[in-house]
This record gives C-alpha cells, structure tokens and sequence, in this order.
C-alpha cells in the first residue's frame, strides 16, 4: 500500500533539513512577519471567515486574531531562551567527569489536523509552535473552512517562510485520517473526542507521539459569596460564545444553595437581544447535558450543598478541559482549584483568559492530552537529546566488566553506601571500602 502525501511529506523533510539549521533568530524573522500580516490582511482575514462560516467580523479580530497575533509575539520574544541548550549541574559522584547538555531538537515533520469554529487560531498556533521549533508541517485545514484555509495559505507563504516547509493538504474530511498514515513524526490534532480517540488508536500502533486537543462539557462553580450577576453574565457568555460553537463553552453551572435563586433569575436574561441558551435546571444526573460534548448554547444548572457535592458533581462527566470558580474568597478558589482535575481553571471569569499565550492550553480525561501556547506548547513540539561529555580516562565500570577484579565491587559498594547511607558512621565506612576498592583495583590483574 502507498503512504498518503508521499510527495509532500519528501518536499517537507528536504525543507525541514535546512530549516533545522537556520538559527533561531532567523526563523522568527517569518513569524514576526506574519503577525504583521495579520494586522494588514484582518479584513481579508475576517472577509473569509464570514464567507464560510458566517462568524461577525468583530468577534473574529477579538476570538480569532488578536489572540493568534499574541502567540506570535510570544514566540518571537521567548523562542531562544525556551530551546536554548540546558546544561545539567548536579551529577552523582559515579559520574564524575561527565558534562552533560540537553538540547531541544525538532520532531522533524509535525502534522496538524486543523479545525473550524477558530479557523484562524485553532490552525495558525500550533504550525507556528512547530515551525519555530524547527519542524516542517503538513497542515490539513478544515473541510468547513475552505476559503479560510486558502487565505491563511497565501500568510505563511507571504510571510517568507520557506517553499515546502508548510504544506497545506486538502481541506476534505477524507485528508485527515490519510495524514494519520503519512509519513510524520508528530501529529497535532484539535477536533471531537470520537474522532480524537480514532486517531490516538492509529497513531499509538504506529508509535507516533500526539497532542490531542479534544472536547469539553466545562463548568462553572458557583460559590455562597460569589457576585451572582456576575457569575450569570460570565456564564451566559461562555455558553453563547460563537453560538456555543467552542471546546470550552459553559455547559453546566452548579451553584451554591445560598446564591441558586439569584443566579438562577439572571442567567435566562438575554442582554444582547440575540438567542438565549437553552436553560435547564436541576436535570438528573444521568442526563446528557452533564455529561456529553455539543457544539450548542446549552446550559446545565444545577444546586449544590458543599463543595465535596460540587466535586462530585463535577466529577461526573468524562470531559476536563477546563472551569471556572467564582467567589469573592480567592484562598478558597486556589484551595478548589487545587482539586479540580482539569487543564485550566479560571477564578472569577470564564475562557478569555486561558487564550495568555505564555500558559498552556490543553486537558485531561476524554478531553485529550498535550497542550499548545506557553513553553510547554514550544517543547511539546520537539524532543530532548542529551549529550554528555566525559573527560579523562578513568572508566572503573569498563575495567571492572573486562578484568572482573574483585576490587571494582568495593569501589561501587563503597560509593553507594558512601552517598546514601542513614547514619554518619555508615557513610565513613563506604568511604572507606571506596578509597580502598579503588586502591586494589587493577593490581589483580
């Protein structure tokens, strides 16, 4: 059987050869480039999203470019220092003589499965955290988003990225699982769980590392002291956004007794004019809204005593991507925080914030692993290499396994019980067996 995008994958590795080569403030001269074209094409840029998917240009620039455009400064400015070579200070003593750096080295060619509903965003960020790093990438855009996908195309040519070092595939549905079966190193995939989980099955066969940005059914906890309009304006907004077209939209609140009449009568208003969410109160827990991934404006409510009742609750569903936690006790929200089993979670406010593009981004449970933004999302795109460097001609550990002298145990023995021994006195005597060992060792032989 032939390997899908043969062709393409072959152009990209010869690209990626150079490229790896390039020194990184060079590479990030195309990035600042980019970030410059988005303020000069936002038009063109939000001309295409419309066209398909008829998202308001206004929400476009606040959602989709200005926190793309974000990234991009993040990159430029942190790029040298997140790879810059490490070295290792601390050695035990059996190492002595080794020098050793870790260096971070590209994966080689990255795929990225791209998605729709932040067709600019959810594409452009991890093929620039790849590119940055010093990876090719076959970028397979939206089926949804097709005039998009030729737009942001036409970018990271303009831009002056190299021929082939960003190659985009076919937007079609079909072009996703094939780049599964190309020739890659590394796969970046933001879409549903169901497809997601698909994916990680093949990719895992193949042993091909993966981000999987999945979906989410997030929460907002509600608690006592919270300021309740607030609460219910935030929670309106994150299950409205996009018309709930978002990974990480609101799609349950529980709150607590003492705030759930007031919350309860404002989260129906509707302050815009527009559709409000679908609102349903005190469902079972069995019910689909508490525990099921949609792409529509719907919100969960429900009450809770404690907080060990909102865990629990929270608990319940399959999806940790991200939560919300509103109160006016900050203590008491890092404290629940602390608790919560998801990516992000967000005190007094719900999404905006966790598009920071100095933190990482991704979940936990059917919500997928990995992460984009922040250093995480840089490293994520390569891998370590250590190179240790060992001085001198002292090598006890080869002499010990060619002249099998007795002396070498004591030496090892002496070293072990000499670093790790309990007491004072049991470290003197592994001193003394090591200084001894390394006496003997050799006049055997």
């Amino acid at each position: 059987m032939s390997v899908p995008f043969a062709a393409e994958s072959a152009r990209a590795r010869l690209a990626q050869a150079r490229w790896a080569l390039t020194p990184v403030r060079k590479r990030l001269k195309a990035i600042r480039e980019f970030r410059h074209l988005l303020v000069e094409r936002c038009d063109h840029l939000t001309a295409a999203v419309r066209a398909d998917l008829d998202r308001p240009p206004d929400e476009v620039i606040a959602t989709d470019v200005l926190p793309t455009a974000a990234a991009a400064k993040f990159l430029e400015r942190h790029t040298g220092r997140i790879l810059k070579p490490r070295k290792v200070g601390w050695r035990p003593l059996w190492l002595a003589g080794c020098r050793d750096v870790i260096h971070r080295r590209p994966h080689g060619i990255v795929g990225v499965i791209g998605t729709w509903n932040y067709p600019l965003f959810l594409n452009a960020v991890p093929v620039l955290h790849a590119v940055a790093a010093g990876n090719a990438v076959l970028w397979k855009p939206s089926e949804n988003a097709p005039r998009f996908a030729a737009v942001l195309t036409e970018l990271f040519r303009d831009a002056g990225f190299p021929p082939d070092l960003i190659v985009p595939l076919p937007a079609t549905r079909e072009a996703g699982p094939l780049l599964a079966e190309a020739d890659v190193d590394f796969v970046h995939f933001t879409g549903s769980d169901g497809v997601g989980r698909k994916l990680a099955a093949r990719l895992g066969e193949r042993l091909i590392p993966s981000a999987l940005e999945l979906s989410g059914c997030d929460a907002v906890l509600v608690l006592a002291d919270a300021d309740v309009e607030l609460a219910a304006r935030a929670a309106w907004y994150g299950a409205t956004l996009n018309r709930g077209q978002t990974c990480m939209a609101v799609r349950r609140a529980f709150v607590q007794r003492a705030a759930w009449e007031g919350f309860v009568a404002m989260v129906g208003r509707d302050p815009t004019g527009s559709a409000s969410p679908e609102i349903i109160l005190t469902p079972p827990p069995d019910h689909p809204a508490l525990r099921e991934a949609t792409f529509t404006p719907r919100l969960a409510v429900v009450p809770f005593d404690s907080l060990d009742d909102a865990l629990r609750l929270h608990a319940a569903c399959p999806f940790k991507l991200t939560a919300a936690v509103f109160t006016r006790d900050l203590s008491a929200a890092r404290d629940l925080a602390a608790r919560l089993p998801v990516g992000s979670v967000v005190v007094n406010d719900v999404i905006v914030p966790t598009a920071h593009p100095g933190t990482p981004f991704g979940g936990r449970g059917a919500s997928g692993w990995g992460v984009t933004q922040g250093d995480e999302g840089l490293l994520q795109m390569t891998t370590p290499q250590v190179v240790t460097v060992r001085s001198g001609r002292f090598r006890p550990h080869i002499d010990t396994e060619l002249t099998a002298d007795p002396a070498g145990g004591d030496v090892t023995a002496g070293m072990l019980a000499m670093t790790h021994g309990r007491t004072l006195a049991a470290r003197w005597r592994g001193l003394r067996q090591m200084l001894g060992g390394m006496r003997r060792f050799g006049r055997s032989s």
